[in-house]
């Protein structure tokens, strides 16, 4: 009230100035610029930065398109089939009385494109990462060489990590499709290291994009040697971390939508890695009743 008196009671010049100022300025909105529709992705220190528009990016290929088509609604037909014999196509009965289930296993060359390889080569650094299938084609053999030896690019100051990392699954149509978790509470690995501590990763789906970069995580202690090691994680051990810094507010993994698992290597111990894995499975402990390891703080506590 007090505004709109003030401006019945000033002379029209007075006005003209204030709705002058007032008024948009049309040329801020109509120029844009190719920055506005690029994404803000992690680029390496000292690498040119991709100019194109997002449309020059595409490459058109008419037979990939009608091929692509087919097997999206070839995949549509799938889920539509098994979405009336039960959940992922299994029984009822066969989900309800459940209590181990193989999520990944290593049993021939296409099973290893469900999986991406990757190091510090991404940002400039020394460490090499490879896979390839084990004896008699039935395991995955991750080995490399670790070298934390940071690049001489001015900016980055710690180096040194290679991973291992499932391929996030894909519905029809491109459609995330997550692992549903819920009837159990431990993971299960059967794996043999060289004696080197791993980190082990699971994302789950979340509802802001800003929290892309969250990850639950727990260590994995290889003793190294001949021997199979079978390795039984609680779900509820896992903490909550975010671009490798452990969060102070700690939630719950959400076991209905995860999506991807993952190991991590970064000991700083430089020289040759090896980890062997068998088989990543879940499992249903019933003498686990945790919840939960981590205390859970309130933002603003009740007084």
């Amino acid at each position: 009230m007090s505004l709109s008196r003030t401006l019945l009671k000033a002379p029209i010049g007075a006005c003209d100035i204030f709705s002058r100022r007032l008024e948009p300025n049309l040329s801020r909105v109509v120029t844009l610029s190719s920055r506005t529709f690029r994404e803000g992705d992690y680029r390496r220190p000292g690498q040119p930065p991709d100019t194109r528009w997002p449309w020059q990016k595409i490459s058109f290929d008419f037979s990939k398109g009608v091929e692509g088509i087919r097997k999206h609604f070839g995949l549509l037909k799938d889920e539509f089939i098994s979405h009336w014999s039960g959940p992922e196509g299994r029984s009822l009965m066969e989900n309800m009385l459940e209590q181990t289930r193989v999520l990944w296993e290593f049993r021939g060359p296409e099973s290893l494109h469900r999986w991406v390889v990757s190091s510090d080569r991404e940002i400039g650094g020394r460490s090499e990462a490879y896979v390839r299938l084990g004896r008699n084609n039935s395991t995955c053999l991750l080995y490399g060489t670790l070298c934390s030896v940071p690049p001489r690019d001015g900016e980055t100051r710690y180096s040194g990590y290679c991973t291992l990392r499932s391929k996030q699954r894909l519905a029809s149509f491109d459609r995330k499709k997550h692992f549903d978790l819920t009837n159990f509470n431990t993971l299960h690995l059967r794996i043999r290291g060289d004696g080197r501590p791993w980190m082990v990763n699971i994302s789950a789906e979340t509802y802001f994009s800003h929290q892309r970069d969250d990850m639950y995580s727990f260590f994995l202690y290889t003793r190294g040697g001949p021997y199979w090691q079978d390795v039984k994680i609680p779900f509820s051990k896992f903490f909550l971390s975010s671009r490798g810094r452990i969060q102070d507010d700690q939630h719950e993994l959400w076991l209905d939508k995860v999506n991807t698992i993952g190991f991590t290597l970064g000991d700083k111990a430089d020289g040759p890695f090896q980890l062997e894995i068998d088989f990543i499975a879940v499992c249903n402990d019933s003498a686990h009743t945790e919840n939960f390891a981590y205390e859970l703080y309130k933002r603003n506590p009740e007084v």
